[in-house]
């Protein structure tokens, strides 16, 4: 089994709609600066199964990334979503029957998640038609997979205007991925992490914003945008650095870390941390 990593950047992508600061130029000019919205593919080599997290705005190209190799040119098993935020589900837009038109795919989701997609057009209406099958996610309880691994979704804090907030933790035939795409802040989160983190192989977080710096760049607050700054998850995480590869992930377009200056990278590397990568994959 393992993961591909099919995107790495917040919501909206890098380059970031309507914007031009530096980033999004270099972004334009070099596709090796594009990155894509957070997601992720789960992939069973035995079974020939394979299952998306979070059908993001750019399902087509990350689709095309699983489908380059003839092995996984069929459409996913399943898809498992975190949350009702515009990066995170509106792929499912491309199930109905104006594109690729499936058959009561299996979608996981919590329950507020699923009563938004249930009351809501167009999503209702992929139901309606039967292109998806809503199958319902409790937190804390393991969704089994193929080949002896299981998803274990758990509720962290965000703005949930339209639904719960879940991460998801993947626990493969060896080793055990936690991916927390969005969190509000650390302290917020009911939960000990002391605990949480054990037996943990690969850890992706939260790595929105650097510095509350970026705030100014972009025009907006930091109260309002309440994202843990990577500043402050590397001194949260620095106990589990040793025993975890632990990446960073969900880059908002106006973060210094994927840009040309590579002293930030630099400063995440040299305290034991990783920036995630579009395309890389991690065997469990």
């Amino acid at each position: 089994m393992f993961v591909k990593v099919l995107g790495t950047a917040q919501d909206a992508g890098v380059p970031h709609p309507n914007c031009f600061c530096e980033n999004c130029e270099q972004a334009r000019q070099d596709k090796n600066y594009r990155r894509l919205a957070a997601s992720l593919s789960l992939h069973f080599e035995e079974s020939n199964k394979w299952y998306m997290i979070d059908p993001s705005p750019d399902f087509k190209e990350q689709l095309m990334m699983v489908q380059q190799q003839k092995q996984w040119r069929k459409m996913m098993d399943g898809i498992f979503l975190t949350h009702a935020h515009i990066g995170h589900y509106t792929g499912l837009m491309f199930l109905g029957k104006e594109a690729v038109s499936t058959h009561k795919l299996p979608v996981m989701a919590g329950e507020k998640m699923n009563d938004f997609l249930s009351s809501h057009y167009p999503w209702k209406q992929l139901i309606d038609f039967n292109n998806i099958d809503l199958h319902p996610l409790q937190a804390g309880q393991a969704y089994e997979l193929p080949e002896g691994a299981s998803i274990i979704p758990l509720s962290v804090p965000h703005r949930n205007e339209f639904s719960e907030t879940f991460c998801f933790l993947i626990q493969g035939p060896q080793k055990r991925l936690l991916y927390i795409p969005d969190i509000d802040r650390w302290e917020q989160w009911n939960i000990k992490l002391d605990e949480l983190m054990k037996d943990i192989d690969y850890c992706f977080i939260d790595g929105t914003f650097y510095s509350v710096a970026e705030f100014e760049q972009i025009g907006r607050s930091y109260h309002d945008i309440p994202h843990p700054l990577i500043t402050v998850s590397m001194e949260k995480f620095k106990a589990y650095k040793n025993s975890c590869n632990i990446y960073f992930t969900h880059f908002n377009h106006s973060n210094p870390v994927i840009g040309l200056d590579k002293k930030y990278r630099e400063l995440i590397e040299t305290a034991g941390f990783f920036v995630l990568e579009d395309g890389q994959e991690f065997y469990l």
